[in-house]
């Protein structure tokens, strides 16, 4: 176990501070206009995305540019680590090139202002921690979390009344799904479907609308199935809050309902690591 009760650092005070979620597919990029106050999520502008395996050094550095022209503090929290290490040493070359000072700095779980109540808080994706740190100023504090994020893996977390990570569950997301039928099979091509969550009526009258049905509707059923799981978890107290997040949210907001579409929940996490370390 984790406890948030760390000591707080003016680090970060007189630069514009970045933030960097480097997920398996795309690296989040955003700055933070405004830290919070410890009740409300901290404000994140100016977002951009990038491809994790394949971005351009020099579209970084544009956005940087753009986004920090002074002295920034990047923080970077990552479950890619080879395009963590790219992006980190892109940003280490911009600022040796410009002459510009831009400090950054890898967020672990140690930095979450969050209780981690699992056995191996250290293994636990750094994505589900933010989101899980953020979610304790989404929802009431007399009520627990079920937090529904979808990316390239999507994940079912659980936040006790109290702010404790509890843990959750993983299974693959829509495009691993699609790409684990092109790649296992010799005729099933892989769709890029449900980004604006739009799921194909049944019967599919095509391949690609078949799969884009199975993969669709089968997401809806185990999301919303996990979800009713984890309510259970805690039993007959106050019903949870439910939050929703992730780059595929649109395709699970059916299977959700009554969920907070929070996007960049995760950002909003790293954000909260601002202040916290040296």
């Amino acid at each position: 176990m984790t406890d948030p009760a760390l000591p707080r650092s003016p680090v970060c005070l007189g630069n514009t501070v970045l933030v960097a979620d480097v997920g398996n597919s795309r690296i989040k990029l955003g700055v933070i206009a405004d830290h919070g106050d410890g009740t409300r999520l901290p404000v994140i502008i100016k977002r951009h995305d990038l491809e994790s395996r394949s971005f351009r050094p020099d579209t970084l550095e544009q956005w940087l540019h753009a986004a920090a022209p002074g002295p920034a503090m990047i923080l970077v929290a990552s479950v890619h680590d080879a395009a963590a290490a790219r992006l980190e040493a892109t940003i280490a070359a911009v600022s040796v090139t410009q002459h510009r000072p831009l400090r950054q700095r890898r967020i672990s779980h140690a930095d979450m202002p969050l209780v981690v109540s699992v056995a191996e808080p250290h293994r636990v994706g750094i994505d589900r921690l933010a989101g899980a740190a953020a979610a304790r100023l989404v929802k009431p504090a007399d009520r627990p979390a079920i937090i529904v994020d979808c990316g390239t893996a999507a994940t079912v977390n659980l936040v006790s009344a109290e702010g404790e990570f509890l843990g959750g569950a993983i299974l693959p997301g829509p495009a691993l799904m699609t790409k684990a039928l092109a790649e296992g099979t010799s005729r099933l091509p892989e769709v890029a479907a449900l980004e604006q969550g739009i799921v194909p009526a049944m019967p599919g009258r095509s391949t690609h609308e078949a799969i884009a049905a199975g993969v669709g509707w089968g997401m809806r059923g185990a999301v919303a199935r996990l979800v009713e799981e984890a309510k259970k978890a805690f039993g007959d107290g106050p019903a949870p809050e439910l939050i929703l997040t992730g780059g595929w949210r649109s395709a699970l907001r059916e299977a959700v309902p009554g969920a907070i579409d929070v996007p960049d929940l995760v950002l909003c996490g790293i954000a909260l690591a601002a202040d916290r370390g040296s």
